[in-house]
């Protein structure tokens, strides 16, 4: 299939006597190719793009297409400011063209070099964390598992194996001398040069480029064993914390406690507190203080409320102590981030993207992300029978 203009984006370094010409490259040149260049107008940054999306449940929730949920995009991190500890419920495979990072996985922290891939499933909590001295720039790929159904064969759920038998031993990331991240970014360009897959033909295109990617990683972790109970375990966990993140949702504004918290879910404090790291991969008062600081941002960047209603709403009761917690995780004042998204989101200005706030009192909440439960996954508990991964309906 010919590749489009969108695909002549990725740019090779090339050697001197092949400036001339920039011929497409296979992937098996690609495996041993140089660095990668995007032009700078591909580049979203990540903070501003993901961090005012995660809710009180620290989910992430992207707006894919509905008739082919799946996106390709570039990232930019400086590491001024760090995404919190979040997950979703697409799937994701992360190519590092330029930098070196930490992957946080849960309480795990992984390297993440330049030509590393990282995949990383629907249950962990997870962030990327630069530790170069420039800027991170990252090839993402997002989908959503009900994307690759078979027409009901039952070899469908053996695609998403690495993506949901992911346990604390799990190699998330993987090497760049092994040469399939290099094979892997050549499909996600591919996928790239089809979006928006508006005809049958590219979407048949995008799900066989899927799939090979699927297929590559598949291999790379076919001596790696874990079970099925994994998934369903993490998920068992995500779930007994769900009448807590819909009472942080409900209740921010006003001041919660860690008891308060053990309580909602029905624990003693020394095991919530442990049980609450081990699953979100963040202390409980410091993953309140994120998701207080985050809505604050959407409420700065959304309304014209005063500093001092916005602290309020968001459970500051003084509004000089929100100020430091403000500037320690985002890195500058409020106001001044009230400034610098208000220039941002001037015309052909900048690239910050906001979705609705998440919040409660006047402001309204917004429905949270739907996820898989040990419900929705009958067949694939025992891989018998039709042992596709079923997510809800999109």
């Amino acid at each position: 299939m010919a590749r489009s203009k969108k695909y002549s984006e990725l740019s090779i370094e090339p050697k001197k006597q092949e400036t001339a010409s920039r011929k497409p490259l296979s992937s098996r040149s690609l495996a041993t190719a140089g660095r990668i260049y995007f032009p700078k107008k591909s580049f979203k940054d990540n903070y501003a793009l993901v961090g005012p999306q995660i809710n009180a449940e620290g989910v992430h929730v992207w707006p894919f297409d509905v008739s082919c949920p799946i996106d390709v995009l570039f990232l930019t991190e400086t590491g001024r400011n760090n995404v919190r500890m979040n997950r979703h419920r697409y799937f994701e495979v992360l190519y590092l063209c330029s930098g070196s990072a930490n992957c946080h996985i849960q309480d795990r922290l992984l390297t993440f070099n330049e030509g590393d891939l990282a995949i990383i499933g629907s249950t962990l909590y997870h962030r990327i964390e630069c530790r170069s001295s420039s800027p991170l720039t990252i090839a993402a790929l997002f989908f959503e598992p009900d994307l690759i159904r078979c027409d009901g064969y039952g070899e469908s759920v053996e695609y998403i194996t690495p993506f949901c038998l992911q346990d604390t031993e799990f190699p998330h990331v993987v090497p760049a001398d092994t040469g399939v991240p290099r094979q892997v970014l050549e499909m996600m360009m591919r996928i790239r040069s089809e979006l928006p897959a508006a005809s049958p033909i590219a979407r048949l295109a995008v799900k066989t480029y899927l799939k090979m990617v699927l297929v590559l990683l598949v291999k790379q972790y076919a001596s790696y064993t874990g079970s099925v109970e994994t998934f369903q375990r993490q998920q068992h966990a995500l779930d007994r914390l769900l009448p807590l993140f819909r009472y942080l949702g409900e209740n921010c504004g006003n001041s919660i406690k860690v008891r308060e918290a053990a309580r909602v879910c029905g624990m003693s404090e020394s095991h919530f507190m442990s049980f609450f790291k081990r699953v979100t991969g963040l202390p409980f008062m410091k993953y309140l203080n994120h998701y207080r600081i985050e809505r604050a941002q959407v409420l700065l960047a959304k309304t014209d409320e005063s500093m001092t209603n916005i602290s309020q709403d968001v459970g500051f009761c003084d509004q000089s102590y929100f100020g430091m917690v403000f500037r320690r995780l985002v890195g500058i004042t409020p106001a001044a981030y009230r400034r610098q998204f208000r220039n941002a989101s001037a015309p052909n200005c900048g690239q910050m993207h906001h979705t609705a706030p998440i919040s409660s009192g006047r402001f309204p909440l917004v429905e949270g992300p739907r996820h898989f439960t040990t419900e929705t996954l009958p067949s694939y508990a025992g891989l018998h029978g039709d042992p596709f991964l079923h997510s809800p309906g999109i």
